[in-house]
């Protein structure tokens, strides 16, 4: 809208703030429940932050502009929608319940357009800005014009801004020079157990502004701003700068007179001209008129923001629970308004008994038009975007030759074939890393594909003549994105670029590398990734033991029992070329799929003799989670099952069992994820009569009902011994339990026992038994 109308917003404020309430009073007192457990909702965080998303939704935002609401708001964005027609009643009323509304904004489970999941506090903030990058990636690469382009919004509650995430990401953001980001918070000044430390906006004015940020505080409203500059206001305005974050909330929740008695007391006969003017109930209404409830003032900063694309934080003040009766209380956070209290709010506002779902009940019939009028204009009604899946050709890729390779050295290998051989795919692939890039075998693609940056970095070494293996230049059409030594910020940025597909109808085929110890240390950025369906393939190497010199410390263990329980994302652990060369051109397919996932591709750096295959029977085998590498006879007493780098060890160890127990088979296992999950997935289907045989079933069919295995993996050993489980058989699990140590290899597999020994002694006991 050209010109705002003030009023309107600030009735579709209140309109939002007693949906919002009303939807969380139906979840816990008037819809039945049937299991006597609280429902409960937000009330309180979300009636802080109405005014500004009011601001933004109705007036300031554009239709490209992105946002991610903070969790606890999640009732204030479905009310936005409901007022728009885009979220039903029904929705709102089953709020909590099995297929409603959720708690959390949510992209794959809300029927309303959700930009960013949030819900695990912090993350959502961060991936606006790796998404702010990715726009200009698209951008560079003429995926998207300019009409096409938007800001990346992220509403905050203040407690949020503890979370480590977010300054890992705004220093990765001051690297890249991103832009086209407003970060905004709700600034309440009150967390779930307390009450925020006292002038903490400061310090994040000057983390904010050190990174390249514009800062701007939304303070006093315009009520407040004018009675502070009329006579006695100015030593009031400096009372009020320093009164402390606990007793403010305390004042607000206690009303006019106390704020009278707290001055008089504090200020003495200097606060007598500026409570003069005010009775009780006018005093308490100015001094809680703060910047973040004002709608003039809201409007008026982001009408300011839009002049520029620099990345701007608005620290907008606020009160917990504003308009509520427990405003200001510091035990709002979870505190829900009782029939009482809400009967009597619902009275204030001229709302009918009945009418509490109606969208505009309670307005003045001069306002009703007004507030239409502003819901037809507004920029921000747009159904939910269809997800794009299905339009890039996925080549065949094949395995690299050679009798001895790593599947590390394999997998860059692949990469710089598809490279050199170009395509859409090969156009479409990003490849980003945590300052691991060269170590992780990605260095000979980014020699061919360059790196990204938005203004040109030339390659001093090179300028210099000076010999390098790494051309490490950057222009904006480089394909590789270098990240600093942050997992999260990787993983952030996986999701982000994951879901361009779904933001700009342009699908990326992301690719991250890092070492696989340090999965763990990004794993909620990991997950957080997968819950919104964000499509990547994630490479993780060097992994397990097998990388020996390197010590406990860069030694996985438990990284595919991670995966195991990870839903959204899909474990490989390949012993050979071959199989990696089949599952990264999978990976891709799943990318573009729209029943797809990500993938985790668990890599090592131990070169193996590469088998020779007859034919290409094994592969669909592999893909689904394991094959025979030597097939048992039927009726087997025994089996070795093996995993990735140990495969050398488990066929020297089949050789010599061979001769003793006849039909041994080596099962190959390529996903102890996939098997397991086939494995539940048949278990599941008994009870609605489709019980089908699971590939793990079907591959240890063969084998004696009585038959023992030996199952053998660089990693924790439940990963595999879970199998026996499946048909009954013996397992003696083979694997690694404690943290490693440096030490060549035959010296830590038989300290470890993950040897040819170890798998002859666990063969003999598991026989005896």
């Amino acid at each position: 809208m050209s010109k705002p109308d003030i009023d309107a917003l600030a009735a579709l404020d209140e309109r939002l703030r007693w949906l919002a309430s009303w939807t969380i009073h139906n979840a816990n007192h008037i819809r039945p429940k049937v299991d006597g457990v609280k429902v409960g909702g937000h009330q309180a965080s979300s009636a802080s932050i109405s005014a500004i998303m009011a601001a933004l939704y109705f007036h300031a935002l554009g239709p490209e502009d992105r946002v991610a609401v903070k969790p606890h708001a999640g009732p204030i964005l479905h009310a936005i929608h409901y007022l728009l027609g885009s979220q039903s009643r029904e929705m709102l009323e089953n709020f909590r319940g099995l297929g409603g509304m959720q708690s959390y904004p949510s992209r794959t489970k809300d029927a309303i357009p959700v930009d960013f999941s949030t819900g695990s506090v912090g993350l959502g903030v961060a991936i606006t800005l790796f998404s702010s990058l990715m726009q200009d990636y698209l951008t560079a690469k003429g995926k998207i014009g300019a009409d096409e382009r938007g800001r990346f919004v992220a509403l905050i509650g203040d407690a949020e801004l503890d979370e480590g995430n977010i300054y890992e990401a705004i220093i990765e953001g001051a690297k890249h020079d991103v832009r086209n980001l407003w970060w905004i918070v709700d600034y309440n000044r009150q967390s779930l157990d307390a009450t925020s430390a006292d002038r903490m906006f400061e310090r994040f004015d000057d983390i904010f502004t050190a990174c390249g940020w514009k800062t701007v505080e939304l303070r006093y409203g315009k009520k407040l701003e004018n009675a502070l500059k009329a006579k006695g206001g100015k030593v009031v305005r400096e009372w009020l700068d320093t009164l402390p974050n606990a007793d403010f909330s305390a004042l607000h929740y206690q009303g006019g007179a106390a704020w009278r008695e707290r001055m008089t007391a504090d200020l003495g006969k200097k606060a007598d001209a500026f409570l003069s003017g005010h009775d009780d109930e006018r005093l308490g209404d100015i001094m809680t008129d703060l910047g973040g409830h004002c709608m003039e003032t809201l409007v008026e900063a982001f009408e300011e923001a839009k002049k520029d694309d620099t990345p701007t934080f608005f620290i907008a003040w606020t009160v917990k629970g504003y308009g509520l009766p427990f405003a200001g209380h510091k035990d709002n956070h979870a505190g829900l308004m009782n029939p009482t209290q809400i009967e009597a709010w619902r009275d204030d506002l001229g709302i009918a008994k009945g009418d509490e779902w109606t969208g505009l009940a309670g307005l003045s019939d001069n306002m009703v038009p007004k507030v239409e009028a502003v819901l037809e204009e507004t920029r921000i009604r747009r159904e939910k975007r269809d997800r794009s899946f299905g339009s890039v050709p996925i080549p065949a890729l094949p395995a690299p030759e050679g009798e001895e390779q790593s599947t590390q050295a394999a997998f860059g290998r692949i990469l710089m074939d598809l490279s050199k051989a170009g395509g859409e795919l090969a156009d479409r692939i990003v490849t980003t890393s945590p300052d691991v890039t060269v170590s992780t075998n990605l260095g000979g693609w980014v020699n061919q594909r360059g790196l990204f940056k938005r203004a040109a970095m030339e390659d001093v070494f090179a300028k210099a003549k000076i010999p390098s293996a790494q051309k490490w230049g950057a222009t904006d059409q480089g394909q590789h994105i270098e990240l600093g030594i942050a997992e999260s910020n990787l993983f952030l940025m996986l999701a982000a670029a994951g879901l361009t597909g779904d933001h700009w109808q342009e699908r990326l085929f992301p690719i991250g590398t890092l070492y696989d110890p340090f999965i763990a240390r990004g794993l909620d950025s990991l997950n957080y990734g997968c819950y919104q369906d964000a499509r990547f393939l994630l490479v993780a190497t060097p992994s397990g033991l097998t990388l020996g010199p390197e010590g406990g410390a860069h030694q996985s263990i438990n990284p595919p029992l991670i995966a195991l329980g990870q839903p959204g994302l899909r474990h490989y652990e390949p012993a050979y070329a071959d199989e990696l060369a089949a599952m990264m051109e999978h990976a891709f397919r799943l990318i573009d799929d729209p029943d797809g996932e990500s993938t985790y591709l668990r890599l090592s750096t131990r070169p193996v003799d590469q088998p020779v295959r007859e034919d290409d029977d094994w592969q669909q085998a592999a893909l689904e989670g394991g094959y025979w590498l030597r097939k048992p006879a039927d009726g087997a007493e025994a089996a070795i099952v093996a995993m990735g780098a140990l495969m050398p060890e488990a066929i020297a160890a089949h050789e010599e069992l061979s001769a003793d127990i006849p039909g041994l088979g080596l099962l190959a296992v390529t996903s102890p994820d996939l098997l397991h999950r086939g494995w539940t997935a048949a278990q599941a289907a008994r009870w609605d009569g489709n019980r089908q045989p699971s590939h793990i079933e079907s591959l240890l069919a063969p084998l004696s009902p009585r038959a023992g295995l030996v199952t053998l993996c660089d990693a924790a050993p439940a990963s595999l011994s879970w199998i026996g489980g499946v048909s009954g058989h013996r397992v003696a699990p083979l694997g690694v339990e404690r943290f490693g140590q440096t030490g060549n290899l035959a010296d830590l597999y038989a300290t470890y026992r993950l040897d040819g020994a170890a798998i002859t002694e666990a063969m003999a006991e598991i026989l005896l038994t």
